[in-house]
Formats: structure tokens, C-alpha cells, sequence
């Protein structure tokens, strides 16, 4: 085994959790605390850019905290914690911002694909990798979780930790590495990439019925019953080969294969293989959320931890740069 790392990851609380989001990135999250320092923060300032109704932030952030302890994540191996927990995250970001220049914040995809979407072209929005840098360097990560499409983010923080520590001429900030993973582009109901802003989900938690019901209105082609099919070209395949085994999923493909396979009957599989999944986890979360001081306690341990670490390495920034405070 490899020597720990620390590992930090962060989800936005815009909306339900979903399939996309567990394959994507939660599952990873949940493996990297068994073998790293894994720092997982909820990140809401984030989701200020998305969110403007005070009471539905509140209970995003809650939610998310709720799937990641109902699927596995245990607070004695990782720390899981707000982001608006660690107000130093907000500071730094401030000095990073004064050695960044306007034409790498520019060049980021990311703002650029979502004000097509219709998001407004925000100062919030624009400078949204500098938050995320701050996110990432104030704990001194070793390690970023990311999809090969993602990997712009952490290019764009190391080129802002190496402009802090060219400018001052002190090796203050590390440069983290990206942790590429193999998670694949998950398909939505209508085989779009599965995405909250394309109202294409398959929500994690939602009661058996509600998930049933949108895995079976996922869109396929109008091939006949009895005629062989490609498992490769279809959506329902592209969810179900990544909640069962591999000999599960190969025995499926060879049903497409072979002919006589209905898409009805394939969904059925998937909605079974979901239940198997997460019903489990959905009673472990209905439990927890009877118990908010818990969830509360688990957030609050977190949020202690981590800023622990970032009130060091903020000590060390002020230094260097030449701020000061009143001391208590």
C-alpha cells in the first residue's frame, strides 16, 4: 500500500445527491478514507453562486451530510465538515486573489460552460477557482479526487500556489497533485450526462417507488424484443454495469447480445440493483435524520479539526505577506 496522503474533496449542496454524484466522486470519497487523511467539506459558500433561499441552503448542507454518514463515511476516519466552518478559507482566498491574474481565471471552462447554461456571469462565479484553490491549499493537499475532465481545477491551483510562492519568494503553499480516477460519465434518464441542472437524476435517497419510477422512464431506442441489442450504446446498461459485479454486469450484456431481452426487463434489473444498493443506506438515513444534534456534533467535530490545520497555515500566509492582528 501506498504511503497516506492527505486527500480533499468537496460537494456543493445545490440539490439531491445523485447517481452521477456517488459514481462520480462520493464512492471514491468513501474509499480514500481507509488509505488516506481524507478531508471532505460541504462546500456552501459554493453554493451561493446557485442558491439564494437561506432555508434551502440550510437544508442541502444537511442533506449532503446525512448521504455521506448513511453511505459509510465514518467520522473517526474522515473529517467531514462545512466549508463556512473555516472562515480562513475565505481570507486566504482574498490574498491568492491578489497574485492571480484576470486572464487564468478566464480561461477556466467551468465558468464558461455554465454561463451558457443561463447561471448569471457573477464576480462569484468568475472567481470561483479561487475559493476553490483556497479550498484546497489551506489544508495542504497532497491529493485532489478528480475525473480526467476536471483536471483544469487542479492545474489552476497549482499555477495560483506557485504565483503566492514566486511572489513572496517562499515555499509556503504545496502544490497538490491530482488523484485521477476511472468514474465514468454517467448517463441521465434521457442519456444526457446526469446532471441536477438537466433535471435528469436518479436521486439516491428517493423513497423505492420514486426511484423505480424514473429508472423506468429512461430513454432507449426502439429496437424489438426479441432482436439483439448493444449493451455498450445503452443507458440503462451504462448505470447497471457499475452497481453489480463484473460477472453480474458481463451475464447482462450477454442477455443484450443474445436477443430476447426487453428494455423493460433490463430496467427492472437496474431498479432491483439500485434497491440493492441503497435501500440499506436509505434506512440508515432515515435513522440519522431523527437525530440532527448527531449529524450536528459530526459537523462541528469536523469543522474543529480542519480548522485547526487551516488557522496554521493561515498563520504562516499572514506572515509572509506582512499582515498582522491583534493578538488576545
Amino acid at each position: 500500500m501506498s504511503a497516506r496522503k492527505r486527500v480533499v474533496s468537496g460537494v456543493q449542496p445545490s440539490g439531491k445527491l445523485h447517481l452521477g454524484n456517488y459514481l462520480g466522486a462520493m464512492k471514491q470519497h468513501l474509499e480514500d478514507q481507509r488509505d488516506h487523511e481524507s478531508f471532505i467539506f460541504i462546500a456552501n459558500y459554493h453554493s451561493l453562486t446557485s442558491v439564494t433561499d437561506a432555508a434551502r441552503l440550510r437544508a442541502l448542507t444537511q442533506d449532503v451530510a446525512l448521504d455521506y454518514l448513511a453511505l459509510g463515511l465514518d467520522p473517526k476516519l474522515a473529517t467531514l465538515f462545512r466549508q463556512s466552518d473555516v472562515p480562513e478559507v475565505c481570507e486566504l482566498t482574498w490574498v491568492l486573489a491578489t497574485v492571480t491574474g484576470k486572464g487564468l481565471l478566464e480561461r477556466a471552462t467551468s465558468y464558461k460552460d455554465k454561463v451558457a447554461r443561463g447561471l448569471p456571469a457573477s464576480m462569484g462565479l468568475f472567481s470561483y477557482p479561487l475559493l476553490m484553490a483556497a479550498d484546497i491549499l489551506i489544508y495542504r493537499a497532497d491529493l485532489v479526487p478528480v475525473g480526467k475532465d476536471q483536471t483544469q481545477h487542479v492545474e489552476m491551483t497549482q499555477d495560483i500556489a506557485t504565483h503566492f510562492n514566486t511572489a513572496y519568494g517562499a515555499q509556503v503553499l504545496a502544490r497538490p497533485e491530482a488523484k485521477l480516477n476511472d468514474a465514468p460519465v454517467v448517463p441521465g434518464i434521457d442519456g444526457q450526462k446526469m446532471s441536477k441542472s438537466y433535471g435528469n437524476t436518479i436521486d439516491l435517497f428517493d423513497e423505492m417507488s420514486a426511484g423505480r419510477k424514473r429508472i423506468m422512464s429512461i430513454k432507449t431506442d426502439s429496437t424489438p424484443v426479441e432482436a439483439p441489442k448493444d449493451p455498450e450504446t445503452c443507458n440503462v446498461f451504462a448505470m447497471y454495469r457499475h452497481l453489480v459485479t463484473p460477472a453480474e454486469a458481463e451475464s447482462m450484456a450477454a442477455r443484450y447480445r443474445a436477443g430476447g431481452l426487453g428494455y423493460g426487463d433490463a430496467k427492472k434489473a437496474l431498479a432491483e440493483a439500485f434497491e440493492r444498493t441503497f435501500g440499506p443506506a436509505r434506512e440508515r438515513r432515515r435513522k440519522l435524520a431523527a437525530r440532527p444534534g448527531d449529524v450536528e456534533d459530526v459537523l462541528r467535530e469536523g469543522g474543529l479539526r480542519a480548522r485547526a490545520v487551516a488557522a496554521a497555515v493561515m498563520e504562516e500566509v499572514r506572515a509572509t505577506c506582512g499582515i498582522e492582528r491583534a493578538r488576545p
